[in-house]
C-alpha cells in the first residue's frame, strides 16, 4: 500500500482556512504519473477515493491509464444514505475510525437541503455559499456504531467493484 495522496481537487472548499487544492488538471497528472511509476514493479493499482471533488480527475486519469494498457481500478467511498459533507454519515465514520479527531462539543448542523437544490450554487460559488460552517447535513446524532455499519457496507462494495474492475483486460 502506497502512502495517500494528501492533496486533491478541493476548490469548492477554498473559502475555508486550511484548504489546499491542486485542482483537477494537476491531480490527473499526479495520478497518471504515480500509477505509471507503481506499475513498473507492482501489479494492478487500486485508487481509493474519499472526496467527490476528485471524481473528474479520477475518471480522466483512469481512462488515460487504461488506454495505455495499465491495470488500474478506481473505488470511490460513498453511501446512498449519506449527507454530503461533515454531516451524520461522515461524522459517524470518523467516530468509528478516529474518534479523537472529532470535536464532539463543536458538532452542529449545516445546510440540510436536498443535493439537487444545493448543487448548482455549490458548483458555482463553493461550499461556503450554501453552508457558512461547511457542514452539509446534520451530524448531531452521529455514532461510531453507524460508522461501523457504513464502513462494512463500503468495504464489501469495494471488494465487488475491485473483482469486476481488475478482471478487465
Amino acid at each position: 500500500m502506497a502512502p495517500p495522496v494528501s492533496y486533491g481537487s478541493s476548490g469548492e472548499h477554498q473559502a475555508f482556512a486550511g484548504t489546499c487544492s491542486i485542482g483537477t488538471e494537476a491531480l490527473v497528472v499526479v495520478l497518471v504519473e504515480l500509477v505509471r511509476s507503481l506499475r513498473t514493479w507492482a501489479g494492478p493499482v487500486v485508487l481509493v477515493n474519499g472526496h467527490g471533488g476528485n471524481l473528474e480527475a479520477l475518471r480522466r486519469a483512469s481512462t488515460t491509464l487504461r488506454s495505455q494498457g495499465q491495470a488500474v481500478a478506481v473505488y470511490c467511498c460513498s453511501t446512498t444514505d449519506g449527507d454530503l459533507h461533515a454531516g451524520h454519515t461522515e461524522t459517524s465514520l470518523m467516530l468509528y475510525l478516529a474518534p479523537e479527531a472529532v470535536r464532539v462539543g463543536s458538532v452542529e448542523p449545516g445546510n440540510t437541503e436536498d443535493l439537487e437544490e444545493l448543487m448548482p450554487r455549490l458548483r458555482k460559488d463553493g461550499v461556503a455559499s450554501v453552508s457558512p460552517n461547511g457542514v452539509l447535513g446534520d451530524p448531531r446524532d452521529a455514532s461510531a456504531a453507524h460508522g461501523r455499519r457504513v464502513m462494512r457496507h463500503m468495504t464489501s462494495r469495494m471488494a465487488a467493484v475491485l473483482d469486476r474492475e481488475l478482471a478487465r483486460p
